[in-house]
């Protein structure tokens, strides 16, 4: 991977290892911050806008709009199915996905295409709470952002 290896870097590096669902930038930071990093928010974003260039990290938009890190695996590029509610994430095949994007770049001639392709829905836990409660849990919840359980997908 390019660009410069800082400390901060790798501590985002480091932290974004940690997490097995994709997170926000504030996350990634809190996350940081709690592990007693000495890192501002800007310079999260700048490394992760960084990484997401190189390739290191896939990127997502949330419902609201916002931007969403996972580190991408060795083996590159992956698409993944994301509950809306909880934020679980899991990597589907797209090899469909990929053969199409390749022949709609042969056929008009275009050179290095680049597609996004989300797939979000409720994944069967989150499911099976609406069913009972008629409301899907909210990932977002403001009462628990200072709760240890609100990054339940990264490490600590």
């Amino acid at each position: 991977m390019g660009g410069r290896t800082t400390r901060q870097r790798k501590s985002v590096l480091s932290a974004l290892a940690g997490c097995q669902d994709f997170v926000s930038a504030q996350e990634l930071h809190a996350l940081l911050v709690a592990d007693a990093q000495s890192i501002g928010l800007t310079t999260v974003y700048r490394a992760l806008r960084d990484l997401a260039a190189e390739g290191g990290v896939d990127v997502v938009r949330d419902e609201a709009g916002g931007r969403l890190y996972r580190r991408r695996p060795a083996d590159g590029h992956r698409h993944y199915l994301i509950c809306r509610a909880c934020g679980s994430s899991r990597p589907v095949d797209s090899e469909v996905v990929e053969q199409w994007a390749d022949r709609i770049a042969a056929d008009t001639g275009f050179a290095r295409v680049e597609h996004t392709v989300e797939l979000t829905g409720l994944c069967t836990d989150c499911h099976t709470t609406e069913d009972r409660e008629g409301v899907p849990p909210c990932r977002w919840e403001p009462e628990h952002q200072d709760s240890p359980d609100r990054a339940r997908s990264c490490a600590s």
